[in-house]
């Protein structure tokens, strides 16, 4: 009767008994704004969508790309979240669980790529990276020990 309780009760918190979601290390990061963005035909029919990952540039005052990704899953769609006040976007990564969030999220229905318009305004090479793996800074520090 116990084990019932305790598995209802995990199920109940969203801890899955036997699941890996504890396993996979979660990886945080915070940007100015998202963007989803329905791509749609010259019909108006949705290709694809994508999130886009956006910070603010204070010298020439407009929104750069950081990253984008496409939508795979529903479960990868921005979720407004309450405490703290933000948007949310959270997908599985080469065994990681990225988790991205926003203060803004805007949504767009566009027959141009917004993060390829983007471009022209900061090329992909110039990007600040959403994340930086943390194990290249370690191995780093080891080597100039």
């Amino acid at each position: 009767m116990m084990s019932w309780f305790w598995t209802a009760s995990a199920l109940l918190i969203g801890i899955a008994p036997g699941s890996d979601q504890d396993a996979a290390p979660v990886v945080r990061q915070g940007v100015d704004m998202m963007e989803l963005n329905h791509f749609v035909d010259e019909e108006g029919r949705e290709v694809f969508r994508q999130v886009i990952f956006y910070d603010w540039s204070s010298t020439y005052h407009r929104f750069h790309v950081r990253a984008w990704r496409l939508v795979k899953q529903e479960s990868q769609i921005p979720r407004r979240r309450w405490n703290p006040q933000r948007y949310q976007c959270t997908w599985h990564d080469d065994g990681l669980l990225r988790e991205v969030w926003a203060p803004k999220l805007r949504e767009t229905w566009t027959q141009q790529d917004p993060e390829r318009v983007n471009r022209a305004l900061l090329p992909e090479d110039q990007r600040i990276p959403l994340f930086v793996p943390q194990v290249a800074k370690s191995e780093e520090q080891a080597a100039t020990r």
